[in-house]
């Protein structure tokens, strides 16, 4: 075997080992990636979710606004990437506790009795106007003391949270979703398919409660989404409780 032949050889083998070790190290990559975002989604390989949806306030029984389905496409999307499955339930057959399968629950509490009683439970800071009525706080959200009142196709808020139950020993969590509007219901799952990575590295596996502000839905749809603040603390604090009124002493001394 003369140089040349020797040379050429040797970049054969050089060349095929350096595409092995690409290939093996970009698969390193992936995987490492794919169980971070299994990780925090709680969706290992081949695992059940429920993708919990309210119903139209018009229409047919099993009726879905229109975004709250693009919402469900969103979610549906992020559930085949960790190689996991969903079964879709209304809000008001979900009778079931949480933890054993990760949940995502879409819609406001005025339309989904599942996120009310979330809301309830494990958001006592958290208060919605659920009158029928129109009034200028109709919708609005109140976390803490402050209050986040919609002004529709303008400025419209909404809630993403991701919560774990401390009681329970499972790793499962649920998602809420929780918009003054179904577009905001999208606008949310969007905002976590495109962010759901620097929400790892700051969050990991606990919990938070993101409020989120949708601009001009009207004219930008549910694309134009800015983060308020993090009121993980504020919705996750009970308000104190109204002192109890004092009764008068009516005796009189004789």
């Amino acid at each position: 075997m003369n140089d040349d032949v020797r040379n050429i050889v040797l970049g054969v083998v050089a060349a095929g080992i350096s595409a092995a070790l690409g290939w093996v190290a970009r698969t390193y990559l992936w995987k490492r990636k794919l169980r971070r975002k299994q990780q925090f989604f709680g969706l290992p390989d081949n695992s059940e979710s429920l993708l919990v949806v309210n119903r139209g306030a018009a229409g047919p029984e099993f009726a879905v606004m229109r975004f709250d389905v693009f919402a469900l496409l969103e979610l549906a999307a992020l559930i085949k990437d960790c190689n996991a499955h969903a079964q879709i339930l209304p809000h008001d057959t979900a009778r079931q506790g949480f933890g054993e399968r990760t949940e995502f629950c879409v819609g406001g509490p005025a339309s989904n009795r599942r996120m009310a009683a979330h809301l309830d439970s494990l958001l006592p800071g958290v208060r919605v106007n659920v009158d029928s009525e129109p009034g200028p706080d109709r919708g609005a959200f109140q976390v803490g003391t402050e209050r986040y009142r919609v002004d529709h196709g303008k400025e419209e808020y909404a809630l993403l949270a991701r919560l774990t139950a401390d009681r329970s020993r499972n790793t499962r969590p649920v998602f809420l979703f929780c918009g003054q509007t179904s577009i905001t219901n999208q606008a949310t799952t969007r905002y976590l398919a495109r962010n759901h990575e620097r929400l790892t590295r700051k969050y990991g596996t606990g919990s938070f409660i993101l409020l989120l502000k949708v601009i001009n839905s009207q004219a930008y749809g549910p694309d134009v989404v800015e983060l308020v603040e993090d009121v993980t603390r504020a919705a996750q604090t009970a308000p104190p409780a109204a002192a109890a009124p004092v009764p008068r002493n009516t005796h009189r001394a004789s």
